[in-house]
């Protein structure tokens, strides 16, 4: 495609029909395409935070399915933009009535605006479970089944994409059907930051109790993004568990990795939460992704053929995401050349699957960032205060803790010369807040992945 407005409608529905409904609702559905030009396509965010969630959490994505739905190496470039009408291709792409512009609010007004905001297509009989999920999926059933009585908390942990969201909103969708009487709350912990936030703006914190508190089952995800934030935010966390868990709620919790590798979290919390159970989800084996493909495909009345479903789960191991992601596009190409859904048609355009990629180290980011600024590996991991220096350790820092999901922050704070973990926190943090408002650093930024990324793909 050369047209840009063709691929923006393209990865609008790409990326909308491959991912839940809170991503897309709170994630991607506000991005604007502002131009398009040398294979560059430039996104608009509409405002700073917003464009550094999108940094932070989606821009891979968002590449991957560009360069899919384009057919071209194409890289995608984030800024803010004033102008946020909504485009045509957004209104046809939102089937749901536009939210009303919020007004000044004098008392605090939650960002959950309906009871749970769960996705009804998550629940447990379109969950599959196998042997790398086997114990987090009892323990979920065992929870919606028998709230705040069995396992309080649960906490699942698990990388990005191996269902560990499906979970947490099967279980307040099974509560919601069965225990009527509930209140059942699913919420994000950016969103909890935000209504954080806006209570304090707003100088009604008592409401904020109120609202998470009078909920009988409160589902937290991703939790890992605590790690960065202030005390005050750690201490109103900390006591809302207290509350919920003191009356017998029942309290559960997700995360990128175990209670005992969130270095940032407040010892107290971390042991609370290590009181309950914590189980982890795994990669799943063949045969699950094969059984997640067919799952995938009979629900949403796909003629999947066996051998198709193989090829794909053979190249897709490690993020159910991108496996039933892989099932969508393949009706939309067969559905554009009006032919049924073959193994050809899979290996002519399902051709990123294919790949193998590489498994990227630290060694190998202190590497390209030290060569990236003209500096030495030892001056950028050792202790010498020096701007350049400090300035090219914590862009190493940063780059390690966002590419490499296993790497925790005391794990990074031994590569540099073994510096305590909080510097390591402030470092990244450091380059977080810049990449909202310093252009030169986000292209900087995104020259060095793309350059890694090109050093996995060889």
């Amino acid at each position: 495609m050369d047209n840009g407005e063709e691929v923006w409608l393209a990865l609008q529905e790409s990326l909308r029909g491959n991912t839940s409904a809170a991503v897309w609702s709170a994630g991607l559905s506000t991005l604007r395409l502002v131009d398009y030009r040398d294979n560059t396509l430039v996104i608009g965010a509409p405002n700073h935070i917003q464009l550094q969630r999108v940094q932070q959490r989606y821009l891979p994505l968002i590449t991957a399915h560009a360069r899919e739905v384009a057919g071209l190496p194409i890289d995608v470039a984030l800024t803010v933009t004033d102008t946020f009408a909504p485009t045509a291709s957004a209104t046809a792409l939102n089937d749901a009535e536009p939210e009303p512009e919020p007004e000044p609010a004098a008392v605090f007004a939650p960002s959950v605006d309906r009871p749970a905001r769960l996705d009804p297509r998550m629940t447990f009989d379109s969950f599959v479970p196998g042997s790398s999920n086997r114990l987090a999926f009892a323990a979920a059933q065992s929870v919606a089944e028998t709230p705040g009585r069995t396992y309080n908390p649960l906490m699942i942990y698990g990388n990005s994409g191996l269902g560990k969201t499906h979970l947490l909103h099967a279980i307040g969708n099974y509560v919601h059907e069965n225990y009527p009487d509930r209140k059942v709350l699913y919420v994000s912990t950016e969103t909890f930051l935000n209504d954080f936030i806006r209570a304090i703006q707003t100088r009604t914190q008592l409401a904020l109790h109120s609202r998470y508190r009078e909920n009988d089952v409160v589902l937290i995800d991703d939790i890992q993004f605590m790690e960065t934030r202030g005390e005050t935010f750690h201490e109103e966390i900390f006591h809302t568990y207290n509350a919920l868990h003191g009356e017998g709620k029942q309290i559960v919790l997700t995360s990128d990795r175990s209670p005992r590798d969130l270095a940032g979290l407040q010892e107290r919390f971390r042991s609370r939460l290590l009181q309950g159970l914590v189980t982890e989800i795994d990669q799943p084996d063949l045969e699950t992704r094969i059984a997640i493909l067919h799952s995938k495909s009979e629900r949403e009345g796909i003629d999947l053929p066996r051998d198709v479903a193989e090829w794909i789960a053979q190249r897709v191991r490690d993020n159910i995401r991108e496996l039933e992601g892989s099932v969508t596009m393949l009706r939309a190409f067969a559905n554009l050349r009006q032919e049924p859904i073959s193994l050809d048609l899979a290996k002519s355009h399902l051709t990123n699957l294919g790949h193998e990629q590489v498994t990227l180290k630290p060694e190998t980011i202190l590497s390209v960032v030290s060569q990236f600024y003209g500096l030495s590996v030892d001056d950028v991991r050792g202790a010498k205060r020096l701007r350049p220096l400090v300035h090219a350790r914590h862009v190493a820092m940063f780059l390690i803790r966002d590419l490499l999901d296993n790497y925790s922050y005391p794990m990074i704070a031994r590569i540099f010369d073994g510096r305590n973990h909080t510097t390591v926190i402030s470092g990244v943090e450091k380059i977080r807040e810049q990449l909202a408002i310093n252009s030169e650093l986000l292209s900087q930024i995104n020259q060095l992945k793309r350059q890694l990324q090109g050093d996995l793909r060889g």
